[in-house]
C-alpha cells in the first residue's frame, strides 16, 4: 500500500473540455503551481535522501571499525548504495517538474499573449458572438 497523501490544499484540475480564455489560463496557472509546488517537495525529498544516504554510509564505516559482523557492514552499505540510487532518479524526477513548471508557465503567457486581446473584445460586447471553430465549418 502506497504511503503517499494528497498534500493539504492540492486541487486536481478535470478535463472538463471548457477552452474559455479564463478556464484555459486557471488551467494552465493549477499546473504551474502544482509543478512548482511538487519541485519543491522533491527538492526536500533529495535532500533527505541524500542525508540518509550519507549517514548510513557514517554508520557502516563505524560498525566496520568496531569490528562487528562483516554482514551488518555489507547490508548498511547496500542501504546508503540503495538510496543513493533513489536519490538520481529523485534528482531526475525533480528536474523534469521544473521543466513542466517552465513550460506551463510558457504556455500561459502564449496564451495571453495570443488570446487575451480577442477575449477582451468578445468579453466587452453585449452581441453573443458565435464559438471558436463555427467559421472552420
Amino acid at each position: 500500500m502506497s504511503s503517499l497523501t494528497p498534500h493539504p490544499g492540492a486541487t486536481t484540475v478535470p478535463t472538463d473540455g471548457d477552452t474559455r480564455y479564463k478556464a484555459v489560463q486557471h488551467k494552465l496557472k493549477t499546473l504551474a503551481n502544482a509543478m512548482d509546488l511538487a519541485g519543491d517537495e522533491l527538492e526536500t525529498l533529495l535532500r533527505g535522501m541524500r542525508t540518509n544516504a550519507d549517514r548510513a554510509e557514517t554508520l557502516a564505516t563505524a560498525i566496520a571499525n568496531a569490528e562487528l559482523d562483516p554482514t551488518f557492514v555489507e547490508m548498511t552499505n547496500q542501504v546508503a548504495l540503495a538510496l543513493g540510487g533513489a536519490g538520481a532518479e529523485v534528482q531526475k524526477l525533480h528536474e523534469t517538474a521544473r521543466e513542466v513548471s517552465g513550460l506551463a508557465h510558457a504556455a500561459q503567457r502564449t496564451h495571453a499573449r495570443l488570446y487575451e486581446a480577442l477575449d477582451d473584445i468578445r468579453s466587452g460586447r453585449k452581441e453573443r458572438t458565435p464559438k471558436p471553430g463555427f467559421f472552420a465549418r
